[in-house]
């Protein structure tokens, strides 16, 4: 069934079991059951907490918020900006991408599948994870914010210091789960094309995350993704 312990195999399952034990968790289960048998839903039921499973809770260094997955066919695998090998590199992405160029020498790669940073401790995750097909926001206010906010205080309260990266008005309202006294805020505008030019473009936030990394004793992450996935 969905959310239950085989789709988390990691320590994220104690941080966020008494989440799946709420009402709020078992009406959003009962809402998704219908939707997956009944509506083209992304990303597909067995990638739905791909980055809790990708990084630990106990591995994350930093935490890049999206908003919800993306809604076109084979593009989203769990990740938030992370779309599957093959598919075309989306906008903000590539707009990301621009900024990585300038701010680290990052080289031009042609996919947008983000797992090697995922593997590094980099939580890649969207307030809500799942979409109707073509539908932006189709799952919004369904329960999913309740869990990834949880998501987020969770680390936020950890000993360890976290490196947050919110791009745009709905990441940047997250702040208010963060205790900005004990972890990192990097915060721009959002890589879209209707914001990136806002402030985005030149705001540093993979060198700055570096730099907060180095001071706190923790290995940088090297941002560079593979040539070949």
């Amino acid at each position: 069934m969905l959310g239950m312990k085989p789709f988390i195999h990691n320590d994220w399952w104690q941080v966020l079991k008494p989440e799946f034990e709420q009402n709020y968790y078992r009406d959003l289960h009962n809402f998704l059951v219908t939707e997956y048998q009944t509506q083209n839903i992304h990303p597909d039921m067995n990638h739905i907490f791909e980055a809790f499973n990708l990084t630990p809770f106990s591995e994350v260094k930093v935490v890049i918020l999206g908003q919800d997955p993306y809604h076109g066919p084979n593009q989203a695998h769990g990740l938030s900006f992370s779309v599957q090998p093959g598919v075309p590199i989306p906008p903000s992405l590539q707009n990301i991408y621009k900024e990585l160029h300038t701010d680290v020498g990052f080289e031009p790669v042609n996919h947008g599948y983000l797992v090697s940073w995922a593997k590094q401790g980099v939580l890649m995750l969207n307030s809500v994870l799942t979409v109707r097909d073509g539908q932006a926001f189709s799952h919004r206010n369904k329960g999913w914010e309740r869990l990834t906010d949880t998501a987020i205080k969770r680390l936020s309260e950890r000993e360890k210091t976290v490196v947050f990266i919110l791009w745009g008005r709905a990441a940047r309202d997250k702040v208010r789960l963060i205790d900005t006294s004990k972890n990192i805020v990097i915060e721009s505008p959002h890589p879209s094309p209707l914001s990136a030019h806002r402030g985005f473009f030149g705001s540093r936030p993979f060198s700055k995350t570096n730099d907060a990394l180095i001071k706190l004793g923790e290995t940088p992450i090297d941002w560079q993704l593979p040539a070949n996935v």
